[in-house]
């Protein structure tokens, strides 16, 4: 994802991200590219949407786990 990942780094950069923002995406797109093994680039719409709705299902979980520990103590 080398040349990829620096257009859209230079893609951001020029859309004034902050440092911040931009060190947060990066993973989160290499983490999109390892769930479906393709290029983001070649990933339709469906995919990407589908990702992050199994992304906000999987933190909800988490979350519930975490409160349930919190009320049993």
């Amino acid at each position: 994802m080398g040349e990829l990942r620096d257009r859209m780094v230079r893609d951001m950069e020029v859309r004034n991200f902050s440092p911040r923002t931009i060190e947060a995406y990066v993973p989160w797109v290499r983490d999109l590219a390892k769930h479906y093994m393709r290029a983001p680039d070649q990933l339709t719409d469906d995919e990407v949407q589908n990702y992050l709705l199994q992304l906000q299902s999987q933190r909800k979980l988490a979350g519930t786990q975490i409160r349930a520990r919190h009320t049993k103590v």
